[in-house]
């Protein structure tokens, strides 16, 4: 598959500018998949007027996401704060949106809420990983801070994920854990990892980028220049996921005993 990994500055709050500048995104990049980073729609430090902002899935903004993934025959995944119905909690969800309209959606298991980031203050806690069975392969989702825990990225594999697709809103103080965290990911599981980030300043927080794309065995596929607003094409082979196993069995090794006992029940999502 062609994925494109989209490293763009949201404007804060204004939920219409940063669709068409998704939508332009994907018309340019002719690929596959896109990936845009983490609450992507309104800005990461949109804070207080996130109760405002936030939409459920059947909303507007995934709506217009709809129709541009079927323009462009691209499967789609963005952050943004989610609604859910019926309650006043807010998410921060990573949205997935395949070309035939279907739509599926992880919730951030683990909000940031550290130093500078004030998730905590405005989003709850997600309970459920999502593997999206895609025309593509089997793709599992992650937010940014997710990525600290490796019992996630080893859950979707053990579940039979192909591909970990993770936004991010990273600022420049944490790049250096992000280079190191990220190819271990994916040597420890053998999948090959999409990694997008946010880039621009929002109040205090400087997101330097570090989007990339790492293989099945670490090697570095693509990646963003720093600081500066572009989008980075790579080619995704699944079928390498099977080579990387034969020569680091590390998911044939896992002794299942260590992880059974606590390991989520994962539905496969459809998209």
């Amino acid at each position: 598959m062609k994925a494109v990994l989209a490293q763009l500055d949201p404007t804060v709050g204004d939920k219409s500018k940063n669709l068409k500048k998704l939508e332009k995104a994907v018309a340019g990049a002719q690929a596959d998949l896109v990936l845009a980073g983490e609450l992507y729609l309104t800005g990461y430090m949109a804070r207080d007027a996130f109760a405002q902002l936030a939409e459920p899935l059947d909303g507007p903004a995934v709506r217009t996401i709809q129709a541009v993934a079927a323009e462009h025959s691209t499967h789609i995944v963005f952050g943004m704060p989610e609604r859910e119905p019926g309650t006043k909690r807010l998410f921060n969800t990573s949205v997935l949106v395949a070309p035939d309209g279907k739509v599926a959606a992880y919730r951030k298991v683990y909000p940031a809420n550290f130093g500078p980031f004030e998730e905590g203050l405005y989003f709850a806690r997600g309970e459920d990983l999502a593997l999206v069975d895609t025309k593509l392969g089997r793709i599992g989702l992650l937010i940014c801070y997710d990525t600290f825990f490796p019992e996630l990225a080893k859950a979707y594999a053990l579940a039979g994920a192909e591909l970990l697709a993770i936004i991010s809103a990273s600022p420049a103080t944490s790049k250096p854990f992000f280079d190191k965290i990220l190819p271990a990911r994916a040597i420890e599981n053998a999948l090959p990892i999409l990694y997008a980030n946010l880039v621009g300043t929002e109040l205090n927080i400087v997101f330097q980028g570090g989007t990339q794309a790492i293989g099945p065995r670490g090697e570095m596929l693509a990646r963003a220049e720093d600081f500066v607003e572009s989008t980075v094409a790579t080619d995704v082979d699944i079928r390498d996921v099977t080579t990387a196993r034969g020569f680091r069995p590390t998911l044939r090794d896992t002794r299942k005993e260590f992880w059974e006992p606590v390991a989520p029940t994962m539905p496969i999502r459809r998209a």
